[in-house]
């Protein structure tokens, strides 16, 4: 070639390949070692799930954009899987640890999640996602900071502190499966741990006077809402699962089971010892636990009587309603989150979810269910069987858009199936929940957020859109549902992939109200999905296909 165009050709390979590796994020390496291993946060000796012999797991700290690589050794003598509760896998289910995604890392070996916190800041947790593991630990925060360059809507705090709090069980956690499965309910919690225990030896968190802190609150429990106040402190909500929130001031906070939070607090007060104040709500008992705020130079330890609890639950939905998205704010990236006007995008598909109380299959085996529909665990991921074409392990459409409709006083009809719901990548859909029992309850998606635009007492008809929040909805992955009410959410499906969607309240989970939504696009392009991992587990039906697609040059992590 003549005219310098070797040279200039030269010239753009060596900027697109400039272009490529500092458009990947920073790796962050974790090898964890998972075990049982004794802890006694009751009084009562216990088996318990340790995370590199720590209770409650190691701390996963990264930013904006980082990999993840966490090699899980599994020494329990049963499968075993972590999964991410907000985590979003943007294009990379593969990685989401549950059933429905991944095979269990069998006894004595590892597997390594391969991961990016692509465009996400903010407060989430991991945990462990089969049998009932989740009622012996193994749980533990995820904290993704915002990069250096975006801008924060807060002055930087003195410093921050986890707060992992939640229901306990003394009993073991199988003894607690094995009651599920003979039919009968969990029994009420033994206490509230806070941090993986229930009172402190100590300070737990120490600050300096005229100093701000924050806290990064979730609960990982299996079934309460948990309230939580700092004894003669405010709090500002700042942010609600990787949301900017509007900076409201509460005396106490509610916090559903599977939700997570980030609250400031001024240490103004006298310099002294004071209780946070952790205790569960909409139950006949309350259980109470606390940890202690000391300031540097304490005169004394905590005094007077702890805080009453709040009211009842108009008190919880009017304080739900007032948590609304910082529109000022920027996100992961340098836009305004405000900038996505979700209130004016056409829904394509509008979906009513009723749970429902536990119903009887045709062998009497007692279980949930959602739309009539209880889900039963495949012998095969649903994402392998969906990837190798393998029939017969689920069926979709299986959960119907609708709840069944019933004559007067007839008792709910629940059948059993693998169910997955088919849904279109990019479109965007309304999903109504509905209680018609006595308890709250709460609801995760994997893989995505969403705009939490209503929730009320009551039945939910089409008029109540006339209530809908158009403008500032907070964007979330767990959502409450209140007593005989409803919670309507947006959803913008743009995350290719098999998703879990289930209750947090851990028991009607592991009974089947639960089910998997397919995001779906007929097209294969790395631009919506990453192709199997190389070192993808394969179990079940899926076990005798060995064809693997090469795995994704890490630069491309990124794009």
């Amino acid at each position: 070639m003549a005219g310098g165009k070797p040279e200039a050709l030269f010239f753009l390979l060596v900027c697109l390949l400039v272009v490529s590796v500092s458009a990947e994020g920073p790796y962050r390496s974790y090898d964890w070692k998972v075990t049982y291993g004794d802890i006694n946060p009751l009084g009562t000796p216990q088996q318990a799930i340790l995370i590199n012999g720590q209770f409650p797991g190691p701390k996963i700290e990264c930013q904006t954009n980082d990999n993840l690589i966490i090699n899980v050794h599994n020494n329990l003598p049963e499968p075993f899987l972590l999964s991410w509760n907000g985590l979003q896998q943007r294009k990379n289910s593969w990685q989401d640890g549950v059933s429905g995604t991944n095979c269990p890392i069998p006894p004595g070996q590892n597997f390594t999640y391969h991961m990016q916190a692509k465009d996400q800041i903010g407060s989430f947790f991991y945990f462990p996602s089969l049998a009932f593991h989740k009622a012996a630990g193994g749980f533990g925060a995820i904290h993704i900071r915002t990069r250096p360059l975006i801008p924060v809507p807060f002055p930087p705090p003195a410093d921050e502190y986890t707060l992992l709090i939640g229901d306990w069980y003394t009993m073991n956690h199988k003894d607690l499966q094995g009651m599920l499965d003979s039919g009968r309910e969990l029994p009420f919690p033994d206490g509230i741990l806070i941090n993986g225990k229930r009172s402190p030896d100590g300070a737990d968190f120490t600050v300096e006077q005229g100093k701000t802190y924050r806290l990064r609150i979730s609960n990982v429990g299996l079934q309460n809402t948990l309230n939580l106040m700092i004894q003669d402190h405010s709090m500002t909500l700042v942010e609600v699962e990787g949301t900017h929130t509007v900076q409201n001031s509460y005396a106490s906070l509610d916090v559903h089971v599977g939700q997570s939070l980030s609250v400031l607090f001024d240490a103004d007060r006298p310099a002294r010892d004071y209780h946070v104040v952790v205790s569960t709500r909409f139950t006949n008992t309350t259980l109470r636990s606390t940890a202690v705020v000391r300031y540097a130079g304490s005169s004394g330890r905590a005094f007077g009587s702890l805080p009453a609890g709040p009211g009842d639950v108009e008190f919880s939905l009017n304080q739900a309603r007032s948590i609304r998205t910082n529109l000022t704010a920027s996100g992961p990236r340098p836009n305004p989150q405000g900038s996505y006007h979700y209130g004016s995008i056409n829904v394509t598909r509008t979906i009513r979810l009723a749970s429902s109380s536990p119903g009887l299959l045709a062998g009497g085996e007692r279980r949930y269910a959602v739309n009539g529909v209880s889900f039963v665990e495949a012998d095969t991921p649903l994402k392998l069987a969906d990837y190798y074409n393998i029939s017969g392990v689920f069926r979709l459409g299986g959960i119907p858009d609708a709840p069944p409709s019933a004559a007067a006083g007839a008792a709910e009809e629940v059948r059993s199936e693998t169910a997955v719901m088919d849904l279109d990548h990019r479109s965007f859909v309304e999903v109504v929940l509905e209680n018609g029992e006595d308890g709250v309850q709460s609801w995760h998606l994997d893989g995505h957020s969403v705009f939490v635009v209503g929730l009320d007492l009551g039945t939910w008809s089409e008029e109540s859109r006339d209530s809908y929040n158009l403008v500032d909805a907070i964007s979330r992955c767990t959502v409450q549902v209140y007593p005989r009410g409803w919670t309507a959410v947006l959803i913008a499906l743009d995350n290719v992939g098999m998703w879990n969607m289930r209750s947090e309240v851990w028991g009607r989970r592991y009974l089947g109200q639960q089910f998997y939504l397919r995001v779906y696009t007929p097209t294969h392009s790395l631009r919506d999905e990453l192709p199997i991992p190389d070192n993808a587990l394969l179990c079940g039906r899926a076990a005798a296909n060995t064809s693997r697609r090469l795995p994704v040059p890490p630069a491309l992590l990124s794009r």
